[in-house]
């Protein structure tokens, strides 16, 4: 219920010694991250998981594909450690690289809304050992508030190894730009980060399902998933997230996943939507290439696939591509009836900036003196907390919970009027990266959904319940 969470006991979070953030690969795609101002809640001051808890006879692993480069590597890194405009950064580097207040400047995000008396909640895997810190420093840079941090471990607090688990790395990379992603859009809000022990699905599921069980707050991200086709054959695990999932929209809770990283195939043979993306009650957000000015003037915006239109020369080769294709689990459902012209549910429904070439700046911190540093990060896995951010936002300016968004968000795109005044409407490019894909055009279209926010309109539209 809400308001469950009243006592924050400090000092609580286990992270281990600086010596044991071992390296554990080197894969050039990928960012690195810090963060600071963690405080942890004892799972005792919550309500316990119902007697049903997520248990699953066969478990599904969910992934995560954050992207990145990196940019700068520092040591005890300083505000204005990273002193570049967007502009500067493509002549350094080829790639642009945006901040906090790029991105509310360039979706029109209201300057006085700052997510005050908000609850974020952010579920992912294994966690990051340098997380305090890395947030400190990534605010530092940015200009912003101490972050409002609580972590949680309803399953106990995993012990971050690398050398155990290369997933450990990814996932860490993960916390690291969910967590300061949605700090920066919303900089007043409080988040709980929900950390499982592991990324079985079934672990996973029981991390999300203590967050909706207490409802900790009013919005819920989750940068994970699996192709649909991993579900075949497991039937009950699918049925569990999709159960947790509706008493997220009972308790008026706004949730959100990625919609991949590989283009509309996901690495399989023919286009396939990812899960918990698809479910109808889960808001899939895919992603774009954001072109801003230095000031962080809005210019355009294209489909994301660096094999169609990869920006600024491509100087690191094709990255990834949005996902996005329709469902084989789910019918449309009401609210995308009519408009995407498919008869299965379709993903994505929203988009934002997914680009590593479009790269937002993330810090990194547990990597090791050489790597360690601010880093360019892209993939949809940034638009998940993003979006859970705006939706904090457009909560606060609403005044109360706006719950599960796609219906009102297609209800939008109805009105013809307000879905130009609301959306950057995407109709260039592609998300075929191998295996099939799908066009970008005027209107809803499946790697982009709906477009991006104008988040200015949106939050009008929204409050107003169109």
């Amino acid at each position: 219920m809400p308001g469950a969470l009243a006592v924050a006991c400090q000092g609580d979070v286990r992270v281990p010694p600086e010596g044991d953030n071992v390296r554990s690969r080197n894969r050039p795609t990928h960012f690195r991250f810090i963060a600071t101002g963690v405080a942890a809640l004892s799972a005792a001051a919550l309500a316990v998981l119902p007697a049903g808890s997520v248990s699953a006879t066969s478990t599904i692993t969910y992934d995560v594909h954050p992207i990145a480069r990196l940019a700068i590597a520092t040591s005890g890194a300083q505000p204005g450690g990273f002193p570049y405009t967007p502009s500067q950064c493509v002549t350094h580097f080829g790639f642009a690289c945006y901040g906090p207040s790029d991105f509310r400047s360039g979706y029109d995000v209201p300057t006085r809304l700052d997510g005050s008396g908000q609850t974020i909640v952010i579920v992912d895997a294994y966690g990051s050992p340098t997380l305090r810190n890395d947030l400190a420093v990534y605010d530092a840079e940015f200009g912003l508030p101490p972050a409002k941090l609580n972590i949680l471990y309803p399953g106990g607090s995993p012990t971050y190894n690398p050398l155990q688990s290369h997933d450990e790395t990814s996932w860490a990379e993960e916390t690291s730009l969910d967590v300061e992603q949605a700090h920066g859009l919303a900089p007043q809000a409080t988040i709980d980060l929900v950390i499982a022990a592991n990324n079985n699905g079934d672990v996973l599921d029981n991390a999300e399902q203590y967050a909706v069980a207490n409802h900790l707050g009013n919005v819920l991200s989750m940068s994970y998933g699996a192709p649909e086709a991993a579900f075949n054959g497991n039937s009950g695990q699918q049925a569990q997230a999709e159960a947790i999932d509706a008493q997220a929209a009972q308790e008026q809770m706004s949730v959100f996943a990625s919609a991949g990283d590989t283009g509309a195939a996901e690495g399989t043979t023919s286009p396939t939507s990812l899960f918990p993306a698809s479910d109808p009650n889960v808001t899939a957000v895919g992603g774009t290439n954001l072109f801003l000015s230095d000031s962080g003037s809005y210019q355009s915006e294209t489909t994301w696939n660096d094999l169609v239109d990869c920006p600024f020369g491509c100087s690191a080769g094709p990255i990834g591509a949005t996902g996005g294709a329709p469902s084989t689990l789910f019918r449309a459902p009401a609210y995308q009836q009519g408009i995407t012209g498919e008869a299965m549910r379709t993903t994505a429904d929203v988009s934002f900036n997914a680009s590593v070439y479009t790269a937002t700046m993330i810090y990194l911190g547990f990597l090791g003196a050489a790597n360690d540093g601010f880093y360019f990060f892209g993939g949809t896995s940034e638009g998940a907390p993003s979006w859970a951010a705006l939706t904090a936002l457009a909560d606060e300016q609403a005044g109360h919970p706006l719950g599960s968004l796609n219906p009102l968000l297609y209800g939008i795109a109805r009105s013809a009027s307000a879905y130009r005044a609301d959306f950057h409407d995407v109709t260039v490019g592609n998300n075929d990266f191998g295996g099939g894909g799908f066009p970008a055009g005027p209107g809803y279209d499946v790697p982009t959904g709906l477009g991006s926010p104008n988040a200015k309109a949106l939050f009008r539209s929204l409050a107003a319940g169109l």
